[in-house]
């Protein structure tokens, strides 16, 4: 009888979409973090980039914290309660609200989206390290000095690449850092989208 009302709740909580979704740019690259929280049940499923990670059935409390880690992050949704028996969703990672996150690892990396040939790949720049990712991957690069800044060498797909840095010249920027793959410069990514919930 238990089984049976459990699996009809399951069935009613049902969603095309997540309950709460948020975008994580980590060094190895940017990670779909999806939350389903069943109100009923108090079913709690966390999955990142389509992985689930976090699934509990039959939670009694329906607010509360939702601690995870990932990649050496920790991560917590917390759900609280508003009027008209609703929730809230928000994310903090590594105890930053996410939106604060995000603005500090903008401080910390660069990332470009490429195609080449049939392939896309994500190349991700750690300003701290200088270690570079390619779609998750780290790899081995090269760097030289050039009479303008330096490079950072290495290829993607069957292309020459470089992430070039020079100086802008005005403090408050500092030093610029372009992707060139092939000689084209490739448009970074933006972090943060301005309608991007908390």
């Amino acid at each position: 009888m238990a089984a049976m009302l459990l699996k009809s709740l399951h069935t009613l909580e049902s969603l095309d979409e997540p309950t709460a979704k948020w975008n994580v740019p980590l060094s190895d690259g940017n990670h779909v973090i999806e939350f389903e929280h069943g109100t009923a049940t108090g079913r709690r499923l966390v999955r990142i980039d389509g992985k689930e990670i976090v699934h509990r059935d039959w939670m009694f409390h329906l607010v509360g914290d939702e601690i995870f880690s990932f990649n050496d992050n920790r991560f917590v949704i917390r759900i609280n309660p508003i009027p008209g028996l609703k929730y809230s969703y928000s994310l903090w990672v590594n105890g930053k609200p996410y939106k604060n996150f995000v603005r500090s690892q903008s401080k910390i990396l660069d990332s470009w989206l490429a195609n080449v040939g049939n392939e896309e790949y994500r190349i991700v720049l750690d300003k701290q390290t200088q270690n570079v990712w390619v779609n998750g991957e780290q790899i081995e690069t090269e760097n030289e000095f050039t009479d303008d800044g330096a490079e950072i060498l290495f290829s993607v797909g069957d292309l020459s690449a470089a992430i070039r840095t020079y100086s802008s010249g005005q403090r408050n920027i500092g030093i610029v850092y372009s992707l060139y793959i092939d000689e084209v410069e490739i448009e970074k990514e933006k972090f943060l989208k301005e309608n991007e919930e908390t």
